[in-house]
């Protein structure tokens, strides 16, 4: 587990007693590199993620789909589908969020998930089916972090439940893809604060900070 984590808030025997990263490969998650992931904040209008002192951290949305969702069977899993897939990007800016500058902390030092917002494509008024899409998210987030909904929940329990979440999942939006999920998590203090200190509260990271990091990968 992540040594932050140990050292967390978090009762012994709520704390989990896997290896997030275990679930990860058995899901074939593609984390990508770090010559892939990292980049710089240069020009950009908004980031990927920021580091709160107090250990909330907050992901930026991201849009993936094949257009607008509608009420039929295939089309919802279709949403899902692309919902999952983002999913699993979030994961990946994650793990590179935390990781990049060498303080110590991985995916194993999410202490909870706190709340998810997914935003459904859909001009159709009578659109029901947005927290359906959703599930697709919320799913496999409790796969790799622990949820009853998750794929490795037995009778709709699991060992941790750091992967649940409050969550809105509403319709009526516009847009050329499907859904646009955004989530905030909470790390320990001590993490968010040795990541501020080291190389800020941002990422993808500011030019010079950038540099630093990448000197340091060798």
């Amino acid at each position: 587990m992540g040594t932050y984590y140990d050292n967390s808030i978090v009762p012994d025997h709520l704390k989990r007693n896997f290896d997030v990263y275990d679930r990860i490969k058995e899901l074939n998650l593609d984390l990508g590199s770090f010559e892939s992931e990292v980049g710089s904040l240069k020009g950009a209008g908004i980031c990927g993620i920021i580091f709160h002192e107090s250990g909330l951290t907050y992901l930026s949305g991201h849009g993936y789909g094949p257009g607008q969702m509608y009420d039929d069977p295939e089309r919802i899993k279709e949403g899902q589908e692309a919902a999952e897939w983002i999913a699993n990007s979030m994961i990946k800016r994650l793990h590179w969020g935390l990781t990049c500058g060498g303080e110590g902390g991985d995916l194993n030092d999410i202490i909870y998930t706190v709340k998810a917002l997914g935003m459904v494509v859909s001009t159709d008024v009578a659109f029901n089916g947005g927290p359906a899409v959703m599930n697709g998210f919320s799913e496999r987030w409790q796969s790799v972090f622990g949820g009853g909904a998750g794929e490795f929940a037995i009778d709709g329990e699991d060992q941790s439940y750091s992967g649940v979440h409050a969550r809105s999942a509403i319709g009526g939006f516009t847009g050329r893809f499907s859904i646009e999920p955004e989530i905030i998590v909470a790390i320990p203090p001590e993490l968010s604060r040795a990541i501020i200190q080291n190389r800020g509260w941002v990422f993808p990271l500011p030019p010079a900070v950038l540099e630093k990091v990448t000197a340091k990968q060798g």
